[in-house]
């Protein structure tokens, strides 16, 4: 195959010293070891056509499904539209790439029809594709070394129905991309603490940050950057990716501190200015770090390895699933999922309570609040409270005090669940339940660990002795607060992500995984040191207070009377 062959998309002009040259096109190495030795020392990098040679051998080398799409199955489809000038508006991204655009790199603007082309092609040969947003990019890149469009899409194919055990090449499903986020997180969190602490400290939301990181590698990175990336990601497989952006996150954080951003303690911003710094920053970042300094920082991270990526994947997907976050759901506007028609409770008006829906988990966004509880109709009895909310998961519940102050929290998990424990004052449900105020001004407060992943580690009581200890001097200092002894892990925590519920892996409980808890006397919702919200049997009087599990202030007057006391449950709107 003639070298030119490689080329016809690309525009030489933006390569600079990575044009193409005729020397040194031999035949691609069949040893792993050396072709590994090859991809991290660069020796692909000023030969375009014995880069375009390698690629085509290691992808197909790849183990793939009996079935898979070839170059044929391409000029079939297409017909008589393959091969000439493709227009984009001709060929729409499908969906499942999350509304990703197509980087040029240095392909010629004409070319960028070609790449739509190929990815319309891939979805209607791929229809089990549901989220993959790493498409548009990984296509544009291997268009460089194509010959023809139908040359790409195979390469594309192959690289999609992999499916060697233990190795997947691209993110298919939001389910897969999504946990990938989460272990991106863990990763960040055990071997980039200094940079993590950063996001952290600065972010909103650190899990919105790390939503991007395949993005900072497949799309934002300069092509010279991202070149190379792929010759070692081609080779060795997906822990590439992590590893390359772990470095990215770690270079960021150098410049943060050269900059003197860490000489105080860092202002919050909201997540998405985050994401646009780090993102400018990776465009950016040919002017400081070469691409060979890129890929030493991301290989120089000790005690890495494929065994430790697939167990966090698994552990996380299982969380996942479990959550039953499993698509990616489309948030349609909370104004249409509350009908201020519909909508009538004594405590919250319609435009406050689609505020609240706002900030639920995205699945029951769509559902309509459907009143379950309210002290006005029902009486002020715990019993009732119970009879009423039982078999309801998730709920909401509002407080309205006497003076006026309005609170409330989310409830994950089905009343019913107390009952495991007896008569016995225990705490259940998961990472997802939060609290908030509303009056005098609006707040909400998760979960400690979504936002300091570090406590996940946090250490264990010693012993059920040290506990009862803990929880006496919590009784005497605060005798009407309740607290529970530790609970004993299943599982060491430090293996597994701190965005899990607490319930999938054991945290200690004295310290962030008391969300809820009943019994005939009382309900609580957070606890730890202190609790959130305290209400007694006869839902009359309550306390609020600073609890371990949300880190928050207290919600309204520290000992107030109870007004309303309204729960609410989710209606799915399609059976409404």
């Amino acid at each position: 195959m003639a070298e030119e062959d490689f080329g016809r998309f690309v525009d030489w002009s933006q390569l600079g010293d990575l044009a193409k040259t005729a020397t040194g096109s031999s035949v691609p190495s069949k040893d792993v070891k050396e072709l590994k030795q090859q991809a991290r020392t660069g020796q692909w990098e000023k030969n375009h056509a014995l880069r375009a040679q390698v690629y085509r051998h290691l992808i197909r080398s790849l183990p793939c499904r009996t079935v898979t799409p070839d170059a044929e199955v391409y000029r079939d489809a297409m017909g008589a539209s393959g091969g000439r000038k493709q227009n984009p508006a001709s060929h729409p991204l499908p969906e499942f790439v999350d509304g990703m655009s197509v980087p040029q790199y240095c392909l010629k603007a004409e070319s960028l029809g070609s790449v739509h082309a190929v990815i319309s092609c891939v979805a209607s040969q791929f229809p089990d594709i549901s989220y993959c947003p790493a498409l548009p990019a990984v296509t544009a890149l291997l268009l460089h070394w194509s010959c023809d469009e139908a040359h790409c899409f195979e390469s594309v194919s192959r690289m999609l129905a992999c499916n060697q055990p233990g190795r997947h090449m691209l993110d298919q499903t939001f389910l897969a991309f999504q946990s990938a986020c989460m272990t991106f997180g863990d990763l960040a969190n055990k071997y980039c603490p200094s940079a993590h602490k950063l996001i952290v400290a600065t972010a909103t939301d650190a899990r919105d940050v790390y939503s991007d990181w395949q993005r900072w590698v497949l799309g934002d990175l300069p092509f010279g950057h991202v070149a190379r990336v792929m010759d070692v990601f081609l080779v060795e497989g997906y822990k590439v990716l992590y590893r390359v952006a772990l470095a990215i996150l770690k270079f960021y954080r150098k410049q943060k501190a050269a900059a003197g951003a860490q000489a105080s303690k860092p202002a919050q911003q909201d997540s998405a200015g985050v994401r646009a710094d780090i993102q400018a920053f990776v465009k950016g970042i040919g002017s400081s770090v070469t691409p060979e300094k890129l890929l030493e920082k991301a290989f120089s991270i000790r005690l890495f390895s494929r065994k430790e990526i697939n167990l966090l994947q698994l552990t996380n997907e299982k969380s996942l699933q479990q959550k039953g976050i499993t698509v990616k759901q489309k948030r349609r506007n909370v104004q249409l999922a509350v009908s201020a028609e519909t909508f009538n409770s004594e405590i919250v008006s319609a435009k406050e309570i689609r505020d609240i829906w706002a900030w639920i988990p995205e699945r029951f966004a769509l559902c309509q609040p459907q009143l379950l509880f309210t002290t006005s109709t029902h009486g002020c009895s715990l019993n009732r409270f119970y009879s009423h909310c039982e078999g309801y998961e998730p709920t909401l519940m509002l407080i309205k005090t006497t003076e006026g102050e309005v609170c409330g929290a989310f409830l994950s998990t089905d009343w019913e669940e107390r009952k495991r424990g007896g008569n016995k004052l225990s705490f259940f449900g998961t990472g997802e339940c939060f609290i908030f105020k509303m009056k005098p001004e609006m707040e909400r407060f998760e979960w400690v660990v979504i936002k300091h992943p570090e406590l996940a580690n946090a250490g264990q009581g010693s012993s059920d002795e040290q506990a009862e200890d803990d929880q006496q001097a919590n009784s005497d200092t605060h005798p009407n607060t309740h607290t529970l002894p530790t609970e004993k892990p299943a599982t060491d925590p430090s293996h597994l992500s701190p965005f899990l519920s607490a319930r999938h892996f054991n945290l200690n409980s004295r310290n962030t995984s008391m969300f809820m808890a009943g019994n005939v006397d009382s309900i609580i919702i957070g606890g730890g040191i202190g609790n959130a919200l305290y209400i007694d049997s006869e839902l009359n009087h309550g306390r609020t207070g600073h609890c371990t599990t949300f880190d928050n202030p207290p919600l309204c007057s520290e000992n107030f009377q109870i007004a309303l006391l309204e729960v609410w449950g989710f209606q799915d709107a399609m059976t409404t």
